[in-house]
């Protein structure tokens, strides 16, 4: 199969900075564009900024409200001292108001009823003034997310800093499929592994060394890299970064824009669940691309 490499110089830790490649307008303008959509998606009012809290919930009753007595206590300012109380059974949980809470699905008063989890595909959204609430499931866990719509983060968020677009960053590679498809095993930061279809994966070469990388997702549709480099836990965040790749063509091609890498939600929140790049995941060298670390503190921290 053909295929081509646009020239990239790139080094591992120690060595000299990669030049900056000279602009192409075109390229630049679709980096930029690329960066407002996702500026816009973290301020939505829903969106990762507004994450406040995260609760692992017990088998049998929990209570939630801002009471510091209850099992999930949410921020006094934003909360009644009582909403009620989940009940898990396994992973099926049931919500039980408190009597006057107000505590509603779509606008309409809930007083009982089972929620699904992110997982399913019918998400249930609980509503509490400017909270929002609902289960996820991760491995064996099951847990409670919380959302504030007027978080302070969400409010006094300006941007994330950015390396220089470098059109050297942006790859032509191939799609190298499996056999058959094959269990991709991924960490994340709450410890937990989970195994993931992984069905090729994605060739380029920088300064003419062959890499490759596992995505997750099939290939007839968007393929999503976490990733990690040399710059991880310096000048971006410890956990790696990801990335968003079109599928690949006809002929196995496709192509990689590391000017597009982006931070995990956990370098804007603790209460997210973070995927770690898989094992064969990590390049021995440093992407001086994309977004670096946010925020002080979150440069070195790893989640674990």
């Amino acid at each position: 199969m053909a295929w081509a490499v646009l020239p990239v110089i790139a080094c591992g830790g120690g060595g000299p900075a990669p030049p900056v490649s000279a602009a192409d307008p075109v390229h630049l303008a679709e980096v930029e564009s690329w960066r407002g959509e996702r500026l816009e998606g973290l301020r939505r009012p829903d969106g990762w900024l507004s994450l406040v809290g995260l609760f692992w919930l017990d088998e049998g009753a929990n209570s939630i409200g801002a009471d510091p007595a209850s099992d999930l206590v949410l921020p006094p300012d934003r909360a009644s001292a009582q909403l009620g109380v989940l009940h898990r059974a396994g992973r099926q949980v049931r919500f039980e108001a408190a009597p006057g809470a107000a505590v509603s699905l779509g606008g309409e008063p809930v007083t009982s009823l089972d929620l699904a989890s992110d997982v399913s595909g019918e998400l249930t959204a609980l509503e509490h003034g400017s909270l929002i609430f609902y289960i996820i499931e991760r491995g064996e866990r099951v847990g409670v997310r919380v959302k504030d719509l007027e978080s302070a983060l969400r409010h006094e968020f300006t941007g994330i800093d950015h390396y220089p677009v470098d059109p050297a960053w942006r790859l032509e590679a191939r799609f190298e499929p499996f056999a058959e498809v094959k269990m991709i095993p991924v960490p994340n930061i709450t410890g937990d592994i989970l195994d993931q279809p992984g069905h090729g994966r994605i060739v380029f070469a920088i300064a003419g060394v062959e890499h490759s990388l596992e995505p997750l997702g099939p290939p007839d549709g968007e393929l999503f890299l976490v990733f990690g480099d040399e710059t991880n836990g310096a000048e971006t965040y410890g956990g790696g970064r990801f990335l968003d790749v079109a599928p690949p063509d006809g002929n196995g091609r496709l192509v990689v824009d590391f000017n597009k890498a982006y931070n995990p939600p956990c370098v804007f929140t603790p209460y997210a669940t973070c995927p770690l790049p898989p094992s064969g995941n990590r390049l021995p060298l440093a992407v001086v691309a994309g977004e670096r670390s946010f925020g002080a503190g979150h440069t070195v921290t790893t989640g674990g």
